[in-house]
This record gives structure tokens, sequence and C-alpha cells, in this order.
């Protein structure tokens, strides 16, 4: 040795200080990589790496870093055996090998790729001796036999083994939280199943509460209720939340106990679970699950006093799932659900037989919604029937509706009615009234704009049309679209595409149209104050809303609506309207339209006095009736009734009734017949005949004045 050189402990030394300091700011997964890093340079090797056993034989490795000439590669899993690292693992001792590595160990084909030539391995020990992994370096030329590097690797393996049982107490107190944050979460739903079913008393409302409760704790994709009916000795599903369309699994699906997994819970009164549907099934029910995207399933009984009443189901479209632990949780849930249920039935019971008199005391608006339960569309003429009956058609299509009809009349309830009858119910109806946006917005408001596109744009804005994105937007007032608008909008009907303001993206979008305007658009067309273009692309299907004085015989449904929207608000009970004042409305002309109705009952409801809404003629402007261009019956009043010129609601019922029925020559069925005029079915009509007494033997109609020509 060079008298120079310094002795091997002061050399040993500085290495072990040179690789600590290195790796003294660092920890966890970067402690080591920096490791390895500074060992090959310290000791001028190209390969070094430091690995953890992974299994309980210790039979195989994975690296935690892995070194390899002059940078940090991926870490890699392999088997110890005919490897040079078996012995260090095997026997806990320190391996050397100084040369003629791939010759001692010719199984070990990635050391021939590597090039590798030597190598020196020391065990990564713990306190009670126990191998946890080892820290290696290799070479590409063979390697002195001295104890230098060996001395280093034993100090830089006690702190790696330091490291890794620091990490894994780490890991290991983190999973002892996660036990005990389940344990809360668990003891957490079951709190709040608890304050649901105290709370909630009915079926659907308790079934989502409880729902909403199970999934932070147990994850689904499916639940369902199944209830048992002793008539027909067969499960019956009653409640389903399902993020999974199904055409079999909906409410009034029925089950046999002894062709499903859910009659076998129910019978045997036992928890019942396929963690992967792929691997095993028996009953139809699973296999149409496995259709539906399902894997796993899971099914607890509900008992109350030791009986049976039904099941609690929940799928998943992932396998493994579910097993013994979510079944214990579901069927705790269960348990509670069980005895709710069973308190619930008389409840509900009570609720039906409410609901059915509530029925009964508002017929009257039964009548106005008619047989299409159109929202708020009002009315049972023959003009209004036939837009409904378009609506039926349209609604289901993406076809383009253009709405046409005067101000006031109800354009905004006809899209609305599109839209909640289509497909795409379940995404937004977005309005824009094109009239009431400055022109220089209009354009930013429809398609949006990226920030700084203009001055005071401030922010990104997204634009209706992409709000509306999979749903419908409605264009109402679009005949007041300036001309460079129409152009633009031209282009979304045609490509469904647009950019917003300032930016060169182009945003694709899916969205049905509902145009609306008062304007007569083909005049519009011909002045060149609106595009041809446009128009034809709108004009797919036009569905023109009749004005109210086309369907007079709907005023008195639209004036008792109307009393019963506002009354209740205004804190006001209103018991009938006085002959005159609905003599008067019937045949007022109502520029206004249905909107001009709404406000005039408004302010008749605030000004008058008493239980009889009167309205006088200073409520209408002085206008002449404007003719009507079909012969319709005004509303009628029996004379017995209204003696007094005041009528109820009932009374105001029979005289329309009976009024019809004149016009109808008492026919009640067919084309021409009274119940189709009502849109009622021939059966209620009668029953409602019956009730108020309306027979034509005793009944005589006794018109107002002049109206016997109508």
């Amino acid at each position: 040795m060079d008298q120079s050189d310094p002795p091997k402990h002061a050399r040993v030394s500085d290495l072990i200080w040179s690789v600590m300091d290195g790796t003294g700011r660092v920890a966890g997964a970067d402690f080591f990589a920096e490791l390895v890093r500074q060992l090959a340079t310290s000791l001028d090797v190209p390969y070094a790496f430091v690995a953890e056993c992974t299994d309980a034989t210790k039979t195989r490795v994975r690296t935690l870093a892995f070194w390899s000439r002059g940078g940090l590669i991926d870490n890699v899993e392999w088997s110890l055996a005919g490897t040079p690292c078996e012995f260090v693992i095997a026997d806990g001792s320190m391996a050397f090998h100084a040369s003629q590595l791939q010759t001692k160990f010719p199984e070990d084909r990635p050391l021939v790729a590597m090039g590798a030539e030597s190598y020196l391995g020391v065990p990564l020990l713990d306190g009670s001796g126990e191998v946890l992994g080892h820290l290696a370096v290799m070479g590409d030329k063979p390697m002195d036999g001295d104890e230098i590097s060996a001395g280093v690797l034993r100090t830089c393996a006690a702190r790696a083994c330091m490291e890794l049982q620091r990490q894994r107490s780490t890991s290991q107190i983190a999973a002892l939280n996660q036990k005990l944050q389940a344990a809360a979460d668990r003891s957490r739903t079951l709190l709040t199943i608890n304050n649901a079913v105290v709370l909630n008393l009915t079926r659907d409302a308790l079934f989502q509460a409880i729902t909403t409760a199970l999934r932070p704790v147990i994850p689904f994709d499916r639940s369902t209720i199944f209830l048992y009916d002793d008539q027909k000795k067969r499960l019956r599903l009653v409640a389903a939340e399902s993020g999974v369309p199904s055409e079999h699994f909906v409410p009034g699906l029925e089950l046999g106990l002894d062709s499903s997994h859910a009659g076998w819970t129910f019978v045997h009164q036992r928890a019942f679970f396929r963690p992967d549907l792929a691997k095993e099934r028996k009953y139809p029910g699973e296999d149409i699950l496995i259709r539906e995207g399902f894997r796993s399933l899971v099914v607890v009984p509900l008992i109350v006093r030791g009986k049976s009443i039904g099941t609690l189901n929940l799928g998943s479209e992932q396998p493994m799932q579910y097993g013994e632990p979510e079944a214990e949780l579901l069927q705790e849930v269960a348990n509670q659900l069980a005895l709710a249920i069973e308190n619930m039935r008389e409840y509900e019971e009570i609720g039906r037989l409410k609901a059915q008199l509530e029925r009964e005391n508002i017929y009257l608006r039964e009548e106005i919604l008619g047989e299409h339960n159109f929202e708020e569309i009002v009315g049972s003429s023959t003009q209004l029937t036939a837009v409904l009956h378009t609506l039926d058609r349209v609604a289901p299509t993406d076809t383009t509706v253009l709405v046409l009809g005067e101000t006031g009349t109800g354009k905004e309830l006809v899209a609305r009615a599109i839209h909640s009858r289509s497909p795409r119910h379940k995404h937004p109806l977005v309005k824009v009234n094109c009239g009431a946006i400055a022109a220089g917005l209009i354009e930013s408001e429809l398609f949006g704009h990226v920030k700084g596109a203009f001055t005071g744009a401030l922010e990104r804005r997204t634009g209706r049309f992409e709000l509306a994105d999979k749903g419908t937007i409605f264009l109402d007032e679009v005949g007041e679209l300036p001309l460079d608008m129409q152009v633009k909008l031209l282009r979304v009907l045609q490509e469904h595409e647009f950019e917003p303001v300032g930016s060169s993206r182009t945003v694709k979008v899916d969205v049905r149209v509902i145009a609306a305007t008062n304007r007569n658009l083909e005049e519009e067309v011909a002045a060149g104050r609106f595009r041809a273009d446009l128009y034809y692309r709108l004009n797919v299907l036009p569905i023109r809303v009749p004005s109210l004085r086309e369907r007079r015989s709907d005023v008195p449904q639209l004036v008792m609506f109307f009393i019963q929207r506002h009354a209740k608000r205004i804190g006001r009970t209103i018991e009938g309207v006085s002959r005159d004042s609905m003599e008067r409305l019937t045949n007022y002309a109502w520029p206004g339209n249905v909107r001009e109705l709404e406000n005039v009952i408004e302010r008749a409801l605030v000004l008058s006095h008493g239980g009889v809404l009167d309205i006088g003629r200073d409520f209408l402007p002085a206008m002449e009736p404007a003719p009507v261009a079909a012969p319709v019956r005004a509303v009628a009043f029996a004379p017995s009734s209204m003696s007094s010129g005041t009528g109820t609601l009932e009374d105001i019922e029979r005289a329309h009734i009976l009024a019809t029925l004149t016009q109808t020559n008492w026919v009640v069925e067919g084309p021409r017949g009274a119940a189709r005029i009502l849109a009622m079915h021939p059966n209620t009509l009668r029953s409602r005949m019956k009730k108020l007494g309306v027979d034509r033997k005793r009944s005589e109609i006794s018109l107002p004045p002049g109206a016997e020509g109508l």
C-alpha cells in the first residue's frame, strides 16, 4: 500500500459519511433512490439496488430503488431461485462474488443483458434478526475483495432497514386508522339510518334516505327492495335505485320463492352473496344481471319478529365487491328497515285514503289538466286538444319545433311540455329570450366566450348551447335575432358545432332546438329581416298555439285554475264566481291572451270582497268583443242554482257539463260526443253527471242573455 493512502477505517468512514450525508435530507422512496445513487457513485459500480421480500417464504423480492448505469430505472420483482441474491436472503449473510458472476449463475439471464461480472450483497436485518430484504451492488468488471465496500454496504444496509421499518410502521398506522375510520363510518351510517326510519314515513322517502346513507360505506350500482305478497305467495319489487338501466328489474317485478336468489334469502333467512357472477350463477335473475353488466351481488332478509317480510338487495358492476363484512352491515340495516316497513304499511293506507279524498275534492282541477296532463296547459277545447295531440306525437322525436302564436298564449309551456315528454327530459331545458338580450351580447350568451375575448370578459363563460348539451334549448322570440346572428345560429343547427367568442376551439353539442315567435316569419323573410334558410331550418314542424278568443270555452277552466293558484297565496277563500263575471270574462276579446286573464284574476282576488269573486267591467278595458271564428257555446248556468247570480265551483261544473251536453244534443260518446269535447272518459262523465244530478228529463239549460245565437 502506498504510504500516502489513508488507513482503511478512515476511507470507510469517509465513504459512509458521504453516503449518509447525501441521504440524510430525504425519506421514503426518495431515500432509497438517493441511497443507491450515492452507493454506486462512492463505490464506482454501475449497478446498485435495495429490495424487500414480498412473500412469507422469502422466495421473491421487489426493488425499492434500482440504479443502473447512471440513472434510476423502474422497480422490478423476481424469484430468488438461481440468482446471487438467493444466498443473502436465505442465510441472512453477506454474499461476495469477485468475478465470473454469469458463469456461477447461468439461470439468471438478466445478468447477461446487464454485463454483470461481480456482486456484493448484504441482508437487511431487523432487531430480531429477521431478513426484510437486501442491499447489493454489481460491477461490470472484477471487484476487489477488501473490507471497504463490505463495511460501507453493511452500514448502509442498517440505515435502509431502519427506513423500511419506519415506512412499514407508518403503513400499519394508516391501516389501523382506516379500520377505525371504517368503524366510525359504520356507526355513523347506522345512526343515519335509524334517524331515517324515525323521520321518513313514506316508503320512497325511507328507501332514498337509506340508500344515501349506505353508499359511502358499501359501494353499489343498484339497490332494490322486494316485499312478500301473501296472496300471490311471491316477492314483488317495490323500490329500486339504479345507475344502470334495466327493462327487467323495475317496480312491480314478481319473483318466485324457489327460483330466485331473493326467494332463497327470504325462505332461509340468511344473507346471500355472489362475489363474482361471471364464475357462479344459479338463478335466471343472475343471468339477467350479468347481461346488464353486474358482477357481484348481496341479498339480506327483512325480518320482523322472526317472520320474513322481504329482502334488501345490492348489486355492483365490480367483482369481489361483497363478502361477510358487507353482509353483516347490510343485515343490521335490514333489521331497522324491516321494522320501519311494517309500521309504514298502515300509514300508507291512511295516505292512500287521504289522497283519494283530495282527488275527489279537486275534481275540477283534474278536468282542467284533462287526459293529456301537460303540466299547466289548461283547457279542453277542440283547438287546444289538437295542439296537445301534436305535442304527443312530436315530443318523443328530436325534430326541431317552431311554436307560433300571439304574446301570452303559452308558447313556453308548449316548449316545456315537449321537453318533459322527450327522451332528453333528464337533461336541462335552457331558455334564451332572444329579444331581451342586447345585440352585442347575444353571441356570447348563446355560444360563450373565453377570458379576454373582449373588454369586460374577465373570466370564461359557458354559452347556453353548451349548457343545453344532451338536452333542449328554447329560443324564445327567435324573430328578434339580428341577421348576423341568424347566420351563426344556422351553422349550429346544421353542423351541431360552434366556436366560443375569442376562441378557435370547436365545441360539438347534441341539442334539440325549440323556437318560438309571435311574428309572421314568412312576412319577415319577404321583408329581408329574417333569413329564408334559417326559417326553413326552424320550420320543420310548426305548432300554432291558438289565442284565447279562439278557445273561449276554456275560459271557465282557466278562471278556476288561476283562482286555485293565487287564492291561497293571497289569503282568500273563494266559493264561486258570479254569473255576470263569468259571462263577461267569456265574451271579452283577450288581446293579452292567457297572461292577461291571469293578471285580471289575480287583481280581482286582491280587490274583491266576500267568498264570491265579482269581476266588474272596470277590470277589463272598454273593448268590443272580437268576432268568434266558429260557434262556441258560452258557459251556461242552471236557474235552480243560479237564482242569486252566483255559484259554487260545483255549480259552475254542473252548468258547464249541461252546456256541453246541450251542444251535442246529449250525445256522450263518439267523436262528436260531450266526453270528447270535455276531454273526459265517457264513464267518468257519466259518473260526474250522476253525482251532480244532471239528467236530460229534469234539466233545462238557461243560457245568458244573447247566448242563444252562439
